[in-house]
């Protein structure tokens, strides 16, 4: 766990029942500016490739961010040019190590990116990685999830699947877009940013966590809320392994938390 005087950030990283780790997750804070930030990175293409694909995420993001984050000098709005720029950074990395490979290798990642300046948050997401904010009890997605299941969840609002439909759709987890070394179709990084109430809890996460419903997480925010961050990493992490699903993907998840709490 990470505990500085501006935020309270825990990591938990877990294989599930998968037999490779493609997730990478990372968090930094820079007490002398009040900033930091968490990323998370969801591989994919298999053993030696998108275990590779998430760590090539997580080293462009490092080299991009923590560049401007340790310059004295560095003026804010390059601090928040920096989180598209990682994207860049991070999509060259993957095209150039897909070329160094045989024909129809295959490697992509998603890309979860925060930046904490004070009490404010920016973002970049790519993919399905997760974010939620837990404000006055409720949990609410605050990044757009770039896959097929905001679509397939709108066909059972018009009644044309059932809520069981469509959440054994095959397409469900599908991704919309990706870093994958090409054009990236979607990218979600609001120019303004989510300002932190005293209260808030943030989580983030790979696809792994939900395998919790969203109803799941707010319920264990709801008793734990007062809790440290690491007692709530360490309590959604308990409520995953107790499912038992043979087919628990690997999961990363970061909470976050202001000061103070």
């Amino acid at each position: 766990m990470l505990a500085t005087p501006a935020y309270d950030i825990a990591l938990i990283l877990n294989q599930g029942q998968r037999e490779t780790q493609e997730d990478a997750i990372a968090a930094r804070v820079f007490d002398a500016t009040n900033s930091g930030y968490v990323v998370v990175a969801d591989g994919m293409g298999g053993h030696e490739a998108g275990e590779v694909a998430s760590e090539l995420v997580l080293s462009a993001w490092r080299e991009v961010v923590d560049a401007q984050m340790e310059d004295p000098d560095a003026a804010e709005g390059a601090l928040i040019d920096a989180l598209p720029m990682a994207a860049i950074q991070a999509n060259a990395a993957i095209a150039n190590h897909g070329e160094e490979q045989s024909q129809g290798f295959s490697m992509g990642s998603t890309l979860l990116g925060m930046l904490l300046l004070g009490q404010r948050v920016f973002w970049i997401s790519i993919g399905d990685s997760p974010m939620y904010l837990y404000r006055d009890g409720t949990l609410t997605q605050i990044n757009e999830d770039h896959s097929m299941a905001p679509e397939i969840d709108a066909q059972v609002a018009k009644g044309i699947l059932s809520p069981d439909e469509a959440r054994s759709h095959p397409d469900r987890n599908q991704l919309t877009s990706v870093i994958m070394g090409a054009s990236i179709p979607k990218v979600d990084c609001p120019e303004e940013p989510l300002v932190l109430n005293a209260d808030d809890i943030l989580i983030l996460g790979s696809d792994g966590l939900q395998y919790l419903s969203n109803n799941e997480i707010q319920s264990i925010l709801n008793d734990h809320a007062q809790s440290l961050s690491q007692d709530i990493a360490d309590t959604l992490l308990q409520a995953l392994q107790a499912k038992e699903d043979p087919d628990q993907d690997n999961v990363s998840i970061a909470v976050v938390k202001p000061a103070g709490q």
